[in-house]
């Protein structure tokens, strides 16, 4: 279960290479046909919405792991609001800067594989005031790479690992699990 616990580093001759934003950037300078833009200023600005993606991942975990109601609604609500900033940086669809598929996209897609788990369980409301931001989402988590980037068994993987969190968000689990049943 650690590949939902800690990051993998990439280990290319005798160096190692850690934190996801910097392998994507790395694998981006060394691959042919680079999925940032060539426009310094541009380029920046997506680094820029990067580092904002990490931030998310961050109240992700936070959420997930909160272990009382309010520390979970509190985490709950600072996702929304970053969905919120998100959503007013959106002008063009279907991806992050409009035709082209982008780093910034190929940072999102795992992101938004989560609330994807998460909607299994409740509806949270995180996409409810930003429909650019689900649209974004549903056409990155319909890509074949973006759907191939993890195991079949993904959503087991990361319903296990939520459950054994002992979390809010795992008693919500059980007792949606529970209703179903």
């Amino acid at each position: 279960m650690a590949i939902f616990e800690s990051n993998d580093p990439l280990v290319n001759d005798s160096e190692v290479l850690f934190e996801s934003a910097v392998i994507c950037e790395y694998l981006d300078e060394i691959t042919p046909n680079s999925l940032h833009p060539q426009d310094p200023l541009t380029k920046a600005r997506h680094r820029a919405w990067i580092e904002f993606g990490s931030d998310i991942l961050t109240k992700i975990v936070g959420f997930y792991a909160a272990k009382d109601e309010e520390t979970f609604e509190v985490k709950r609500q600072a996702l929304i609001s970053s969905f919120q900033i998100l959503e007013n940086q959106l002008q063009t669809a279907p991806y992050f800067a409009g035709a082209t598929f982008s780093l910034v996209d190929a940072v999102y897609g795992p992101i938004f594989r989560y609330f994807a788990a998460f909607e299994r369980y409740e509806n949270f409301g995180f996409f409810a005031q930003t429909p650019k931001v689900r649209a974004w989402s549903e056409t990155l988590l319909q890509r074949p790479s973006v759907q191939q980037a993890v195991a079949d068994n993904y959503f087991e993987l990361l319903h296990n690992f939520l459950l054994q969190r002992n979390s809010i968000l795992s008693q919500r689990i059980l007792e949606a699990e529970k209703q179903a049943a």
